[in-house]
C-alpha cells in the first residue's frame, strides 16, 4: 500500500487557485528537513516567496537571464520569448513558490581541490534528497508540486533579486499548489534494465 501511495507521485504544472494553509506549508518543510544528509550538517535552506512583488522580480530576473542565454544560443527571438512567457505565467500563477538553496557554511572544508569537489557534491546530493522528500512530503498532504531547475542556471540573477544571504546557492524551484488535474504515469524504464545485480564476483 505505501508504495502504491509513493508511485502515485506525479510532477504537477497546472494548480487550481485555492492557496495552501500556512500550517500545511510549515508541516511540509518540517518533514522535509528529516532527508538524510552528509554529515548530518542539514546543508538545505528554503525561501518562501509568498510576496506577489518579489515574485515578480525573481522571476522577471532569471527571465532575463535566460533570454540572454537562448539569443545567444540562437533560437529565434519570438520563441525565446514565449518559452520565458509560459515559465513566467507556471511560476507567477502557482499558489507557493519555494527556492531550495544549498549553503555550505557547515560541511567539511579540505585543502585539496578534489576532496573539496566531492564535500561540494555530497552537500548537493543531500540538498537534492531534501526536495525529493518535499515533494513526498506534499503528495501526503494532497498538494501537487513540480521541480524547476531553472534557479541553477541564473543564480547570481536569483541571489540578487531575493537578497539572498551570500552563502546561499540556489538549487532547484519547488512549485506546490492543489493539481487543475490528475497526469497520468510517464512510462518507467524496466527495472533490469537500470540495475546490476551482482549477485557473484568473478575475474
Amino acid at each position: 500500500m505505501q508504495h502504491a501511495f509513493l508511485r502515485s507521485r506525479r510532477s504537477i504544472r497546472r494548480f487550481r487557485p485555492e492557496p495552501v494553509a500556512d500550517e500545511i506549508v510549515r508541516r511540509i518543510l518540517e518533514t522535509a528537513t528529516y532527508a538524510p544528509s552528509a554529515h548530518n550538517r542539514q546543508p538545505w535552506r528554503f525561501v518562501v516567496i509568498d510576496d506577489t512583488r518579489l515574485r515578480e522580480q525573481f522571476v522577471d530576473a532569471m527571465g532575463a537571464a535566460f533570454l540572454h542565454d537562448l539569443l545567444a544560443d540562437g533560437l529565434p527571438p519570438e520563441e525565446a520569448e514565449a518559452r520565458l512567457q509560459r515559465s513566467r505565467e507556471r511560476i507567477l500563477s502557482a499558489p507557493i513558490a519555494i527556492l531550495l538553496c544549498l549553503d555550505m557554511s557547515d560541511m567539511d572544508r579540505y585543502p585539496d581541490p578534489i576532496r573539496a569537489q566531492k564535500e561540494y557534491m555530497m552537500a548537493v546530493q543531500s540538498v537534492a534528497l531534501c526536495g525529493g522528500q518535499l515533494l513526498l512530503a506534499a503528495h501526503a498532504e494532497g498538494v501537487g508540486g513540480v521541480w524547476m531547475c531553472a534557479p541553477l542556471f541564473a543564480n547570481e540573477a536569483v541571489k540578487s533579486s531575493l537578497s539572498l544571504p551570500p552563502t546561499w546557492e540556489a538549487q532547484a524551484l519547488i512549485l506546490l499548489g492543489y493539481p487543475q488535474d490528475d497526469p497520468t504515469c510517464p512510462p518507467r524504464k524496466p527495472l533490469d534494465e537500470v540495475t546490476l545485480f551482482l549477485e557473484e564476483f568473478s575475474v
